[in-house]
This record gives C-alpha cells, sequence and structure tokens, in this order.
C-alpha cells in the first residue's frame, strides 16, 4: 500500500523548472529534426535525379548525403524521444552517436569510390542548372537548421545530438563545394572540377566519422 502511494505521489509532483525547459528543448529539437529529415528527403531526390540527368558524381553524392542525413536525423529522433527514460538516456547517447558515425563512412565511401571512378573514365558530366539552384538554396538553410540544433544539442547537454548537428553542418560545406564545382563546369568548362569537388568532401565527411566513431562531437566540452 506504501509503494503504491509512493507511486501516485512521484507522478503528482509538480514539475521542476529544469524539467519543464529540458521538455521544450526536447519538443524544439523533434521539430527541428523533422524539418531537417523533410528538407533533406525533398533535397536528396532532386539531387540525385539531377545528378544522373547531367552524369554529374558531385550532384549525386550530395544526394546520397541527404539521404544518410536523413537516417541520422532518424538516429536524432529516436534519441529525442527517448530522453526522458533517463536510464536509458546514456545508452542511447552512445548508440545513437554511433549510428551517426556510421552514416558519415558510408557517404565518404560512396563518393571516394565515385568521384576517382569519374576521374579515370574522363567522363564530362553535363550542366546541371537545377543542381545549383538546389546547392545555392541549401547554401543558405542548412546553417540555420544547423544553428538551431546546435543550441538544442548543447542545452540538452547530448553529444549524440551535437554530432548530428555537425552532419547538417555538413552539409552546408558540401552545398559550397558542390556549387563551386558546377558552376565551373558551367561556366569554364572544367569538367573535372566536379569529381575533385566530390573529393573534396571525403576528408571533412571521414574526419567527422572518426570523430563520432571514437565517442567525441562538435559538443566539446560544452555538453554534459
Amino acid at each position: 500500500m506504501a509503494g503504491r502511494e509512493t507511486r501516485r505521489a512521484a507522478r503528482e509532483r509538480p514539475v521542476t523548472a529544469a524539467s519543464a525547459d529540458r521538455g521544450v528543448l526536447v519538443r524544439r529539437g523533434l521539430v527541428l529534426s523533422y524539418a531537417t529529415a523533410l528538407y533533406n528527403s525533398l533535397e536528396g531526390l532532386i539531387a540525385i535525379g539531377a545528378g544522373l540527368v547531367a552524369g554529374s558524381v558531385a550532384l549525386v553524392g550530395f544526394g546520397f548525403d541527404s539521404v544518410i542525413e536523413v537516417s541520422a536525423s532518424a538516429a536524432a529522433l529516436w534519441r529525442l524521444h527517448t530522453d526522458a527514460d533517463h536510464a536509458r538516456r546514456e545508452r542511447n547517447e552512445r548508440i545513437t552517436l554511433r549510428l551517426v558515425g556510421i552514416s558519415f563512412f558510408a557517404l565518404a565511401l560512396y563518393v571516394a569510390v565515385g568521384a576517382a571512378r569519374a576521374l579515370l573514365s574522363r567522363e564530362p558530366p553535363g550542366e546541371s542548372i537545377v543542381g545549383i539552384v538546389l546547392a545555392a538554396v541549401s547554401l543558405l538553410v542548412m546553417p540555420i537548421l544547423a544553428r538551431a540544433k546546435r543550441r538544442v544539442a548543447l542545452g540538452l547537454g547530448s553529444g549524440a545530438l551535437a554530432a548530428e548537428t555537425q552532419q547538417t553542418m555538413i552539409c552546408t560545406y558540401l552545398s559550397g563545394i558542390l556549387l563551386g564545382g558546377l558552376l565551373l563546369n558551367a561556366v569554364a568548362g572544367w569538367w573535372w572540377a566536379d569529381p575533385v569537388a566530390a573529393l573534396a568532401m571525403v576528408p571533412l565527411i571521414a574526419h567527422e566519422g572518426i570523430e563520432a566513431l571514437r565517442g567525441r562531437d562538435a559538443c566539446g566540452d560544452h555538453c554534459g
């Protein structure tokens, strides 16, 4: 009887300011993660389609980055949905961080192989106005999402969410690299700019994968 009363009292205990603030951050993080997943789904479909039409390995690689980032967003959503469970939170942090790290390596491998094949075959890609517009839009959208998600990650003290945020920020860098390669190919006719731009993405992506698998992340000393 006493145990039942104790459990009832725990359920009826007023929510503290700290837990209320954490709840607000979790809800904000869920909205941002869903928005990221939706945008990346559209971005991926457009980039892969336009890349296949133009024969652009950098554009197709960018599209697959979007697909991989959707999986990273799904991992972040899982982490956020289980935030209230204190017993599972730490374990879910580690699992999510590893999943994000693996997604980085999957992307790095795909881009490296595709770019090397394009350079060896010396096949020039066609111009892609759709790709140029998409890269320019992503260059504007991704930093906004990344900054907002980073504030949530720091507020929750979550290294896993910070790592997923870093992947969103990397999408910004990839957008800039992609835009440069597509413009050089369209304006100057430098066919090799496209696969070289793709190869320039690989070290950046692989570094983040290594850091995530080691349990390090973009949160640094500000988390936890």
